[in-house]
């Protein structure tokens, strides 16, 4: 369990306390918790990019060409459940990845 204390303080359990110990080294809790944090943020990074990558791929183009190609045309079947997923599941990727990329910069 985190609470957050009137004065903004951090209070973890003893078990987050020594999970977040074990994960990073770090006996101090607030440097602990923030490589934590640096960590999730450098991997759900390279998740997200790694999700756009399959869609480039699986298209041999990236999204804004996808796009395009979906609205003239050139993408067939459109409007089929597989590549309307495909073109939902790739936006969200992007947006995530620009949200993260915003992230990462706060956590130098």
């Amino acid at each position: 369990m985190i609470t957050e204390t009137a004065e903004s303080e951090v209070v973890l359990s003893k078990g987050a306390y020594n999970i977040l110990h074990k994960l990073t080294g770090e006996s101090r809790p607030e440097v602990a918790l923030w490589l934590a944090i640096k960590d999730l943020v450098r991997l759900s990074v390279k998740e997200t990019q790694e999700q756009i990558t399959v869609f480039e791929k699986k298209y041999d183009m990236n999204y804004a060409e996808f796009e395009a190609a979906w609205k003239d045309g050139r993408i067939k079947d459109p409007y089929s459940y597989p590549v309307e997923q495909d073109y939902m599941q790739w936006e969200t990727a992007l947006a995530e990845l620009k949200l993260l990329e915003e992230i990462k910069e706060w956590l130098v």
